[in-house]
């Protein structure tokens, strides 16, 4: 490797921070490198530094960078006819594709451009639906940033100083986070108590006009939290105790990430509304709301023009769909995260074992996420100063990962191979053990 950013990196960084508002995503504040190109799961800087990508754009590029499948049908599409809400091959062939793998009765779709986007439509159903106007949330739980959801947001970071929050909208108790339990409690002898305080806190936080309970499968910016077996079923029967929907937010889960299509699919549960993204569009920005025809037909979201975007289900974006829901079908992609994300795993959960400042290793197939301590009694979090360096050191051996936190997520494409992941998982390792003894 050369040196980490390299000079022409750091020109071309120094060049775009001049008019770049703050704000910019962590990973790309942090690293500072341009990219020149990439393909598959490398990215190769201007300076010719290449780096593996454990982050898949944040778990946006399902089907890895610039596969020559999505790259050709991206192409075609922009040379035919690029914007407008009229109907294309591209967008009739992607909801019939959709469609197929969706749970049964989930097979009405609807496009948009972002997550928060989608949820705030899917608000907006729910409220068509039931005539009700109240949303539940956990904490820890991210939904996107807009007013709408903004008050569901489990980091307070991203929320402080922006009130009033929306009315109506609740985040009332804590996620099945097992390895930071708020009860002192311990799966499954804990009989899912942070359910039963869910139950309680809607009873006495809401006025019991619970149009939807939000949740997702597993929890992704909280650090890719996966719950205990039976969490989701119970999260929907305490939804239908107050005639609610349950609207699962697979954003982060759906489309293979788990190992499975869909992150609800590990409880065996249907939800009433799925929003979906990120790994939709390969990259491409792509969300959808996904329903039964009875629920998407309800007014007045079923209204001529009543659940529209501008953008939503664009030429483009039918295109980048397709082509990445037929690579992770035709390249059976679910059961290579499945396989591969077990691999990770199982070599971390042995790394654990050596190494003083993993506190915990969890995961579902191509969701990992590796808890960092100070020491494994007190789980306090490892400081910042640490994790930062940490970033640094697996970007100097090659590797871009989401490790600049003490809650590291590892989400690359789906297109991984078991030789990519060990090569990526030794330098994240290596990278922990010079940490670790530094502490």
């Amino acid at each position: 490797m050369n040196e980490t950013p390299g000079p022409k990196s750091k020109a071309i960084f120094a060049k775009e921070q001049k008019h770049m508002a703050a704000g910019l995503q962590s990973i790309a504040l942090f690293s500072e490198i341009a990219v020149d190109r990439a393909e598959g799961v490398r990215i190769t800087d201007v300076d010719g530094n290449t780096y593996l990508d454990f982050t898949a754009g944040i778990g946006v590029g399902s089907v890895g960078h610039c596969h020559p499948h999505y790259v050709r049908r991206l192409t075609e599409q922009a040379s035919r006819f690029t914007f407008s809400s009229l109907t294309t091959e591209n967008r009739a062939e992607f909801l019939s594709l959709v469609a197929e793998v969706t749970p049964p009765g989930l097979d009405s779709i609807q496009m948009f451009s972002g997550g928060a986007e989608a949820v705030e439509a899917a608000f907006r159903l729910a409220k068509s639906v039931t005539k009700k106007t109240e949303f539940v949330g956990f904490w820890g739980g991210f939904h996107g940033k807009t007013g709408g959801v903004l008050p569901l947001l489990g980091d307070t970071s991203f929320k402080k100083d922006l009130q009033p929050f929306m009315p109506g909208v609740f985040s009332v108790a804590p996620y099945a986070y097992c390895y930071r339990c708020p009860f002192k409690l311990k799966s499954p002898e804990c009989g899912l108590a942070c359910v039963e305080h869910f139950r309680d806190a809607v009873k006495t936080q809401t006025a019991h006009q619970v149009a939807a309970v939000v949740v997702e499968p597993m929890q992704g910016t909280a650090g890719n939290v996966v719950p205990p077996p039976g969490f989701l079923k119970a999260v929907q029967e305490v939804a239908r105790e107050f005639d609610a929907l349950l609207l699962a937010d697979e954003m982060l889960t759906g489309f293979g990430r788990t190992g499975k299509m869909w992150g609800s699919d590990h409880d065996g549960v249907i939800p009433d509304i799925m929003t979906v993204g990120k790994g939709i569009g390969g990259g491409f920005p792509l969300s959808a709301l996904i329903s039964t025809a009875e629920n998407t037909g309800s007014l007045p979201f079923g209204n001529p023009s009543g659940s529209s975007s501008s953008y939503g289900g664009n030429p483009l974006a039918a295109a980048a769909g397709r082509a990445s829901v037929e690579i992770i079908r035709d390249e059976n992609l679910v059961e290579n995260s499945r396989k591969v994300g077990e691999r990770i795993k199982k070599r971390l959960l042995e790394f654990q074992e050596r190494c003083s400042i993993v506190g915990d290793v969890r995961g579902v197939g191509l969701m990992i996420g590796v808890e960092l301590v100070q020491d494994k009694v007190s789980k306090a979090p490892l400081e910042k100063k640490h994790t930062r360096r940490l970033f640094h050191e697996c970007l100097r051996r090659g590797l871009i990962s989401m490790c600049y936190s003490h809650n590291i997520r590892i989400n690359p494409p789906l297109v991984i191979n078991e030789e990519e992941a060990d090569e990526a998982v030794a330098i994240l390792e290596e990278s922990l053990l010079l940490i670790a003894g530094d502490c």
